[in-house]
């Protein structure tokens, strides 16, 4: 039977690293909201055009 390494997460190195972790993730979960905002505002001035 094949053995598996089990990996563990220490944590980040420094608490700039943690920092520099969590605004990418931020950034990431802004970018993603923004972008389904605008989405949405333009399928529904596209409904409205083209339903009228």
């Amino acid at each position: 039977m094949a053995e598996h390494a089990n990996p563990t997460f220490n944590g980040p190195e420094s608490l700039e690293a943690l920092t520099e972790d969590r605004m990418r993730v931020w950034h990431g979960f802004t970018n993603a909201t923004t972008g389904a905002v605008i989405f949405v505002v333009l399928l529904l001035i596209g409904m409205a055009v083209f339903l009228l």
